[in-house]
């Protein structure tokens, strides 16, 4: 079975003076379809206002950069929604059919990742957007005499209502207007600032490795989702892992380069590249991957597609190879007792992040 595992960039689907919307599209990269995984990148503009809206997929918004976003979600069964302050670092789950708004009260852009679940999406592998208001809005979509009755307005109020924002998905407010202010406690219980998180390993030289799961932050369970951040120093690894509980692994490389490789079925490799800011790409059931950084070091966020993810190590105090018995390891391996002892030595002293060679 052939998969194309090639990371991809994300494709612009929306530009306006309010910001832009990218989205990597499951025609393109075909992987997206068949693992069930979508993403997308929101970049706003000072005062850039992203219109209230609700998607057909579970998923995680992750703060690639600004300091003053502001986002409102209002849940299915919620009577006001809660206002929420973001910063770089901050992971923010959003739940399929929760309406949500999103804002940049700062000077300078304000980036966010969106990876996702699309099993029960319109188009597998993407996010399908509903948007309450503009030309594209819900509103829009019904006629006058609709929107009259349901909102127990005359005629000319109904057209107001649905034609009044000639505005698609992403517009710019005006200077001066204002919007809600953030509630802290709700911040605090609904979002997650990853990057200030203590590691769950760190190792000198190597970088450090942080996971999120619904035991740590419990809001993660309302998507079904977990998440990794792993940052390599310069020409530092990570080591082969795999999702041992048949979940799917979604990478974003946030910032750096480097190269990285994947084993699937039969033992081939399924992908060797290069990866470098931008790029996206999905590492799919039992696959084992392995990524090195190079000079500048390599960032990346992945998305789980489970609550409490189980991986399977190579390396390190909990690796396979540390588990099989020295019969075991010897026959499979065919080597001598002396080789396989070294091995089992080498292996009780690695480390899930490798420092770089001397």
């Amino acid at each position: 079975m052939a998969l194309n595992l090639a990371p991809k960039f994300a494709q612009k689907i929306f530009e306006g003076e309010g910001g832009t919307y990218y989205r990597w599209s499951s025609a393109e990269y075909e992987l997206l379809k068949e693992a069930k995984v979508g993403g997308g990148r929101l970049v706003l503009q000072p005062r850039g206002f992203a219109l209230p809206h609700y998607a057909d997929s579970n998923k995680i918004g992750y703060v690639l950069q600004g300091s003053c976003g502001v986002v409102g979600i209002v849940s299915p069964k919620a009577s006001q929604e809660v206002v929420l302050r973001l910063k770089k670092g901050d992971i923010i789950p959003v739940p399929s059919g929760a309406v949500s708004w999103w804002y940049n009260d700062g000077d300078s852009e304000l980036i966010i990742v969106f990876l996702g679940e699309t099993s029960k999406a319109y188009v597998p592998g993407e996010f399908t957007y509903f948007l309450l208001t503009g030309t594209q809005g819900i509103l829009g979509g019904f006629s006058t005499e609709f929107n009259s009755r349901a909102y127990d307005i005359n005629n000319e109020e109904a057209k107001k209502l649905a034609r009044s924002q000639s505005g698609v998905l992403i517009i710019k407010l005006p200077e001066g207007h204002k919007m809600p202010h953030p509630c802290k406690n709700s911040t605090d219980k609904l979002v997650f600032n990853i990057d200030a998180a203590l590691p769950d390993i760190h190792v000198q030289n190597a970088g450090l490795l942080t996971a999120l799961t619904a035991k740590k932050f419990p809001f993660l369970g309302e998507v079904g989702l977990s998440a990794t951040l792993v940052k390599l120093d310069a020409n530092a690894m990570s080591s082969p892992m795999y999702a041992a509980d048949s979940s799917v692994q979604v990478i974003y490389v946030a910032k750096g380069s480097g190269r990285i490789q994947v084993v699937g079925i039969n033992g081939e490799r399924a992908l060797d590249t290069k990866v470098k800011a931008g790029h996206l790409l999905v590492v799919p059931r039992f696959f084992v991957a392995s990524a090195i950084a190079d000079g500048e070091g390599l960032e990346y966020f992945s998305l789980i597609t489970a609550t409490e993810p189980v991986f399977g190590e190579f390396t390190g105090k909990t690796s396979v190879w540390g588990a099989l018995s020295p019969h075991v390891l010897q026959a499979s391996l065919n080597v001598a007792p002396e080789f396989e002892q070294l091995f089992r030595a080498k292996i009780k002293k690695s480390t899930i992040l490798v420092p770089p060679q001397n």
